[in-house]
């Protein structure tokens, strides 16, 4: 028996066929763990007396082949751990493998199925702004404002690719906020690629479709937002801050304000906040299934059902976190994304009344803008 550092020296020693001496006490050195580095002689003299052998080192290729074995263990732990995730009840593996297969089902990154959409003006024909905006005066001015404050804190432009390998841009050209009425269209047409998505992904959980169909439209209601946010977090480059929908590209426009937008628009700040946690697929629908059952979801009626699927889903997003994320470095990572999910809770009440707030201002904000709002509503 012998520790790993008088192993290799006698293995690389006995390799060189080196020629030893002793330049100090012509081979009585005292070898100890603190002095068996200064004369290498002694320390080989003391080696072979402690009955290490020559012919017992392993050749190159018995080495290599030993390496390739550790390797290819460590490469078979690698694949079987995840699918067997130890540390999960047999339970809580099928309910995120059922929400992993929903998610696939439901939401594809490259948005390859969101197609016939409408552009904004500057790149399409299509509606022109309501002459009722074009010259708005006292009360109706006033109004208008109201509805910029809220809807224009901060300016979207859009990038399209074409298959041709060409790219059109859509930038915001001034402050009156006439844009609003350009980009609506095409936003109503993403919002219903993404509410449909979000319907599906609800039919494909099993403990939702056992709920009354009452249960399941309170839910939706009340969750579309959330879930819309956090699908669109999977797409979304920190980096550039631009979201990233296959051939369209969307990114908020800050021309002037610097940091100072990233304070005041809390969607951007739960965005950055929330990808800096570098989470998993499988957290991220976990994180859905728990927006989705929420028991307090206005008109839901059987709370205390959806409470225990609400707290069923938390456990084993705690339970996954622990089995597959190393601590300590992620010891606070599951109250990191429930004060997360809390976030986007109290942004979705501020963002709802936003909506029913500009929808009572003003009858102008029809039809375009109702057309959207249906959407929210349904």
């Amino acid at each position: 028996m012998t520790c790993e550092g008088c192993k290799g020296f006698f293995r690389r020693t006995m390799k060189r066929n080196a020629r030893l001496r002793c330049p100090f006490w012509k081979g009585t050195c005292e070898i100890t763990r603190k002095t068996r580095r200064q004369c290498q002689a002694c320390r080989l003299r003391k080696c072979l007396e402690s009955g290490m052998k020559k012919e017992m080192i392993m050749s190159d290729a018995a080495v290599e082949q030993r390496r390739a074995l550790i390797k290819r263990k460590k490469k078979e732990q690698t694949v079987t751990q995840p699918s067997a995730m130890k540390g999960l009840t047999e339970e809580q593996q099928t309910m995120i493998g059922e929400l992993m297969d929903a998610q696939m089902k439901t939401f594809d990154i490259t948005f390859s199925h969101f197609k016939n959409f409408r552009l904004p003006e500057m790149l399409s024909n299509g509606h022109e702004i309501p002459e009722s905006l074009q010259a708005c005066v006292g009360e109706e001015a006033t109004k208008w404002r109201q509805i910029r404050e809220d809807m224009c804190s901060v300016k979207v432009s859009l990038q399209l690719r074409g298959e041709d390998g060409s790219v059109w841009n859509y930038k915001p050209a001034d402050n009156s906020g006439k844009e609003i009425f350009s980009l609506l269209p095409h936003m109503a047409d993403m919002s219903t690629y993404m509410f449909k998505g979000i319907i599906n992904f609800a039919k494909v959980i099993s403990h939702f479709r056992d709920l009354p169909i009452e249960d399941q439209i309170s839910l939706l209601k009340g969750a579309t937002f959330e879930l819309c946010q956090l699908r669109f977090n999977t797409v979304f480059n920190a980096e550039t801050g631009t979201w990233e929908c296959g051939r369209l590209s969307y990114c908020l426009e800050d021309p002037a304000e610097g940091f100072q937008q990233l304070l005041l628009e809390p969607v951007l700040k739960f965005h950055y906040m929330l990808k800096k946690l570098q989470l998993h697929k499988e957290e991220y629908v976990l994180m859905q299934a728990i927006s989705l059952f929420s028991p307090d979801r206005p008109g839901v009626v059987q709370r205390g059902v959806v409470d225990q699927l609400q707290e069923r889903f938390a456990i084993a997003l705690k339970a996954y976190i622990e089995c597959r994320r190393p601590q300590p470095a992620h010891r606070f990572l599951f109250l990191k994304i429930m004060a997360m999910l809390t976030e986007l809770r109290s942004i979705n009440a501020h963002h709802t009344q936003r909506l029913l707030r500009i929808q009572d201002i003003h009858p102008f904000a029809t039809p375009l803008m109702r057309e959207l709002f249906s959407i929210s509503d349904g």
